[in-house]
């Protein structure tokens, strides 16, 4: 009886510890796991070009870029017009809170965008060494 009686202690103190521990990592800072998250709203018409509004976190220290892209979504293949713009990484507060922010596409030489057309928008942090990351995309009209 004494060797079930102990196993039963020993499992039962294995089972505690593995719920504290279960429960230290759920209670765990949420915002570590929210960091270098981004997030695409309103696409618009902005002369000469477009503006798109992202909600953007990221880690404290970050040494990257925010990036948008946009391309027309047309059926007609000569008609290949896109627009980029960046918000660099002075212009960005990383303290894994999320914000705001209006990023200004312009577009390429010989690209034009309109009322109506139809685009597809990504946007994603870009770093010195050539790598992007949190990439987001969506299809939006003007």
């Amino acid at each position: 009886m004494t060797s079930s009686r102990f196993a039963r202690r020993l499992a039962g103190a294995a089972a505690a510890a593995l719920v504290i521990g279960a429960g230290a990592l759920a209670t765990a800072p949420a915002a570590a796991a929210k960091a270098n998250l981004l997030v695409i709203g309103k696409v618009a018409l902005h002369e000469p070009g477009l503006q798109v509004d992202v909600t953007y976190s990221c880690d404290p220290g970050m040494n990257h870029q925010l990036v948008a892209n946009a391309a027309k979504l047309s059926s007609n293949e000569h008609d290949e017009s896109v627009a980029a713009g960046t918000i660099k990484v002075d212009k960005l507060t990383c303290d894994y809170a999320s914000h705001a922010a209006r990023v200004a596409l312009r577009p390429a030489v010989g690209s034009h965008f309109a009322k109506g057309d139809r685009v597809k928008v990504t946007v994603f942090y870009f770093d010195d060494e050539g790598f992007s990351y949190a990439r987001q995309e969506t299809v939006a009209g003007l």
